[in-house]
């Protein structure tokens, strides 16, 4: 099988290199995650065993009603099968929503949230299914709701102490596969960057191998280089890498080809970074034409018209709520907003919304009259600006200005949560200065976002609020929107 022009070997001395393969001590990954799913089983089986001990045996809970089953019916031994088919099908849940891929061994959140969803999703249709099937003796609501609530509680805490097990030793070399880096991009910086900062990546950086290509992008010390472009087949063949990252995409596509079928020949993935989409990543979708593969930015979550209709439901219901709890609210702040400032309490702002179109928002005013005529590009609200009245910083800071806007998510130009909504002058200009910057309108504008609540508001890196905007976008989901919702109560960073 051919191999890149110029490979030779490499100089005896492997010694510098990590760790191969064979190493002892190092646990497969599959039994890493084995053990995870084992503790998972058990921790559920406790759980469903705890709901049948709270509702039936403790006496803690009302036993039956005149219409309900005898008491001598519900026993352990007969309510054992129904215990056993429960654990199996949340358990079953759990592999259908892969919460056990390598990433959420190590990302607590996000197993978290999977655990929630699918054991919300199990508790339904585990009663659901007892209506159709007759089981005997039927399946009890109230043991059903008890065993939810232990196997969710029970398998949190158990996650919980996992993550920090799975973060050292023997575990978290298993879960981390060791990517080497082939050329040397801006990309491939961000990528390095991230799988430093982020100690839940299920990746660890053993350096980077330069290729002819120059670069002037300085190098991190986790990215040492541990040999030559020429000497790639024998730092492959040393076993020091699970995963080959080639982030340079100008070499000859001959040697593209090559390095490929290199990888496949030692068994060691690869991968390239698509430098030619850095936008919607997560959209490409590969067809073929008459067997010809064709790569291209397809749907993102939000396009399908059942994931829109649910987000709008979310968005009527909870702009209804929000509305009747700020009314009391704005009211107060509207008092105090005329006793600093007299003049209107609410300020009316075109903004530029979903696929370019422009609406009209509404929030209360927390700046001084005719502030927003000198508002610029480069005037972004600062700390402790002048312009800020007092009760406006007291708003700003707890997002009590943005109160107003549930009326115009109510009227449809914005949702609870999406991209910050820009005014038309800011748009027209930062849309040809911030690459991708008119992808993150592919969405409704939102109250907040997964942008603000990481910070990035106020006099912060646009294009760093681009890049968040368009994670959003492409990681969409119904527990996304009501994480951020959560995080807007208590993210505080940059708010004022």
């Amino acid at each position: 099988m051919a191999t890149p022009p110029g490979f030779r070997n490499l100089p005896p001395d492997l010694a510098s290199l990590p760790a191969g393969r064979s190493r002892v001590g190092r646990l497969s990954a599959e039994t890493a995650i084995g053990i995870v799913f084992l503790g998972d089983a058990l921790v559920i089986l406790s759980g469903l065993l705890i709901g049948f001990w709270l509702r039936f045996q403790s006496g803690w809970i009302p036993m039956f009603t005149s219409t309900e089953v005898r008491p001598e019916e519900y026993t352990l031994s007969r309510y054992l099968g129904l215990i056993l088919v429960g654990s199996a099908f949340l358990l079953g849940t759990f592999i259908y929503l892969r919460l056990y891929r390598r990433r959420r061994m190590l990302h607590q959140r996000e197993a978290g949230m999977v655990i929630v969803r699918g054991a919300t999703f199990w508790v339904f249709a585990y009663l659901g299914a007892s209506l159709f099937l007759k089981f005997d003796p039927p399946i009890s609501r109230v043991y059903a709701f008890l065993s939810y609530i232990s196997a969710v509680l029970g398998l949190l805490g158990w996650r919980w102490v996992l993550s920090r097990l799975l973060r050292m030793g023997p575990f978290a070399a298993s879960l981390r596969q060791r990517l080497l880096v082939v050329g040397w991009t801006s990309e491939a910086a961000r990528i390095v960057e991230a799988v430093v900062r982020d100690r839940r990546q299920p990746y660890r950086v053993v350096g980077y191998v330069p290729t002819q290509t120059p670069t002037n992008l300085l190098l991190p010390v986790e990215a040492r280089q541990i040999g030559e472009y020429a000497e790639l087949e024998a730092i492959l063949e040393s076993g020091c890498a699970d995963i080959v990252l080639l982030s340079d995409l100008d070499l000859p596509r001959d040697e593209i080809i090559a390095l490929a079928n290199l990888c496949e020949r030692v068994n060691v993935q690869f991968k390239l970074v698509p430098n030619y989409f850095q936008i919607l990543i997560s959209g490409l979708q590969l067809e073929t034409v008459s067997g010809i593969p064709i790569l291209g930015v397809s749907r993102l979550p939000l396009d399908r018209l059942t994931y829109r209709t649910i987000k709008r439901g979310v968005d009527v219901v909870g702009s209804l709520v929000g509305l009747i709890i700020a009314a009391p609210i704005v009211a107060v702040c509207g008092i105090l907003i005329q006793l600093e400032s007299p003049g209107s309490i609410f300020f009316s702002q075109e903004r530029i919304g979903r696929a370019g179109t422009r609406f009209r928002m509404l929030k209360l005013r927390s700046m001084h009259l005719g502030s927003d005529k000198a508002d610029h590009l480069n005037q972004s609200t600062l700390r402790e600006d002048p312009r800020v009245l007092r009760i406006g910083r007291f708003m700003r800071r707890w997002n009590i200005d943005e109160l107003p806007q549930f009326w115009t998510v109510l009227v449809g130009d914005m949702s609870l949560v999406g991209p910050r909504p820009e005014r038309t002058y800011h748009v027209q200009q930062l849309s040809t200065r911030i690459p991708h910057y008119n992808a993150r309108h592919a969405a409704k504008p939102g109250i907040t976002g997964w942008a603000q609540v990481n910070g990035l508001r106020g006099d912060t890196d646009l294009t760093e609020r681009v890049r968040y905007d368009l994670w959003y976008l492409e990681n969409w989901s119904l527990w996304l929107d009501f994480q951020i919702m959560f995080m807007t109560f208590v993210s505080r960073k940059n708010a004022y």
